[in-house]
């Protein structure tokens, strides 16, 4: 490149100095790659690791980024100052760590950009034996916010909930909250029925799987833990009830805190649990009934404590509107990934964020870990004829809708005059009732039950079967010619390719085409499954390597 074309690039990739990017004339290497401290290359260097990572450039003047080039290399080349660095700046992962020289045609100057990766895992960067960081423009010694954030940082796959609190102690635990726990544990563990009245506090709360060894985690914390003893947490485990009017208005508002145990019964009695009276259809529908079953409240909001991304620091809300609908929600993306599986399939979890936390909760019988707690719910809003419970997984977040009403009387009509209808029949017919778009395939099976009228785009339940249908052949038929959502198999192609390495096209045929639905042609199932490729190499999640094989996107090739 020329020095023009150089400088544009320059400018086009590295715009602006903040925070992951410096740019610094260093023209004669000998005293600046180890010189005075704070202003040389491995103080930079250091500073730009403690953070995110990012980028230093040498050879430019500073402010403008115009060429100057660097004009004595003191025999350094990238190689052997590659090594240098990571010897003169421990912790430094030499991994994603190069420097890279580029050359003007035309002038000869030589600028170079280091790349610098992330510190490592809970390893802060040195140099001069001292920490460096950057604030705005500014290098400075590390202070001690971004020392502890680093110190403490929490990798995806820890248990955040399974931390030790060194300086709390069984006097920081809510009393009331510890005869509460101890009442719950031997309902849930019949087995030590005889044996609890005999255990000292200690034991009770190792056997709980709340403390390790008599030592508090932050999980004693958050489910026991005193309202004062809320800083060992950050003072962010709190949920928020916010009551909101028809158009969306605060109305109301209370904020809980710790022990979670006890808050979940002060947050169940704001939620105002009126009575949902039935226009009566001949002897069809009973009186009434509560909007909200108990466990379709309590268990939204226990999988939202169990669940949460406290890593986040964000609350868990739950929001209640007039109009009779109940939103939970927390941080942290469903583990699952899907709810089909949950609910259709029974299938319980096998991942879960908070594992600690979670075991504790299940000893205190606060959730259900066999996948039956989010079928319950279906089956408690079947029972009333309510819409199915709605979950969006958008925004990092988990959002459980629980609609407390009946939306369509022919939806109503419809399951109560079909009793044996399938819960997947039931979700299918609540998408109708929605508004939400149903594929090919189910609207023609609803249309031969005859419960829906309209095109696909537009359809509507209608209640037109006088008797139950029960057309064994035409389940049969569906289930065949059914084929999963586009999501379940991407999953498949990314699960495939994180056992294997690679894939070829043939075997990523293999993989899916027996999967598809019976009613496809071939040569239907081959596009569908080169459509799915492309979404996904379109979406950064996987590409071809050079033997014409699929990778995930972050492989070498």
């Amino acid at each position: 490149m020329t020095e023009h074309e150089l400088h544009s690039y320059l400018l086009k990739n590295y715009p602006q100095e903040n925070e992951k990017c410096e740019w610094k004339e260093f023209k004669f290497l000998k005293h600046a790659i180890a010189g005075n401290e704070s202003n040389d290359i491995i103080s930079y260097i250091s500073a730009i690791a403690n953070m995110q990572g990012g980028h230093l450039l040498i050879g430019v003047e500073d402010k403008t980024l115009n060429i100057i080039g660097i004009q004595d290399f003191n025999n350094y080349s990238t190689q052997n100052l590659k090594l240098k660095i990571l010897t003169d700046c421990p912790n430094l992962s030499s991994e994603g760590f190069e420097i890279q020289e580029y050359k003007t045609s035309d002038s000869g100057k030589i600028v170079w950009i280091f790349h610098i990766p992330k510190h490592q895992y809970r390893l802060p960067v040195y140099a001069h034996k001292k920490l460096w960081q950057r604030i705005n423009d500014n290098l400075v010694e590390i202070t001690g916010a971004r020392l502890n954030a680093i110190l403490t940082e929490v990798r995806p796959n820890e248990d955040w909930t399974a931390v030790i609190i060194a300086d709390a102690t069984i006097e920081d635990l809510d009393e009331n909250a510890i005869i509460k726990a101890k009442t719950e544990f031997e309902k849930r563990n019949p087995k030590y029925a005889g044996e609890i009245s005999g255990w000292d506090t200690k034991k009770f709360l190792d056997k709980a799987k709340l403390t390790i060894n008599g030592k508090i985690t932050r999980t004693a914390l958050i489910l026991l833990g005193k309202e004062e003893a809320e800083h060992y947490l950050g003072s962010f485990v709190k949920i928020r009830w916010n009551l909101k009017t028809i158009d969306n208005k605060d109305k109301d508002f209370e904020i809980f805190s710790i022990p979670l145990i006890l808050t979940i019964d002060e947050v169940y009695k704001k939620i105002r649990n009126l009575k949902y009276r039935y226009l009566r259809d001949g002897t069809l529908f009973p009186d009434e009934v509560l909007r909200y079953d108990p466990f379709s409240i309590r268990e939204p909001l226990n999988n939202a404590i169990a669940h949460q991304d406290y890593t986040k620091g964000a609350r868990i809300n739950v929001v209640e509107f007039e109009d009779d609908h109940l939103v939970f929600s927390n941080y942290g993306s469903f583990l699952p990934k899907s709810v089909e599986n949950v609910v259709l399939k029974d299938t319980p979890e096998e991942v879960y964020r908070n594992p600690f936390l979670v075991e504790a909760m299940k000893n205190l019988d606060m959730i259900e870990t066999q996948g039956g707690g989010i079928r319950k719910i279906y089956n408690y809003q079947r029972q009333r004829f309510f819409p199915m419970p709605d979950y969006d997984f958008n925004d990092a977040k988990v959002k459980v809708t629980i609609t407390g009403k009946i939306l369509d009387e022919d939806f109503a009509r419809i399951i109560v005059k079909n009793p044996n209808l399938s819960l997947e029949e039931i979700i299918l017919l609540d998408k109708v009732q929605k508004k939400k778009i149903i594929n090919d395939e189910e609207y023609r099976y609803l249309k031969k039950l005859r419960f829906i009228e309209g095109r696909r785009s537009n359809c509507f339940l209608s209640f037109k079967v006088i008797q139950p249908t029960d057309d064994d052949d035409l389940k049969a038929q569906y289930i065949r010619n059914k084929s999963f959502d586009d999501d379940y198999f991407r999953n498949m192609i990314v699960d495939y390719l994180e056992k294997y390495g690679t894939a070829s096209r043939n075997a990523i045929d293999n993989l899916l085409i027996q999967k598809l639905s019976e009613a496809l042609s071939e040569e239907q199932k081959k596009k569908k499954v080169a459509n799915l490729l492309l979404s996904l190499r379109l979406a950064d999640k996987i590409k071809i390597n050079q033997n014409r094989q699929w990778i995930l996107a972050n492989k070498e090739d």
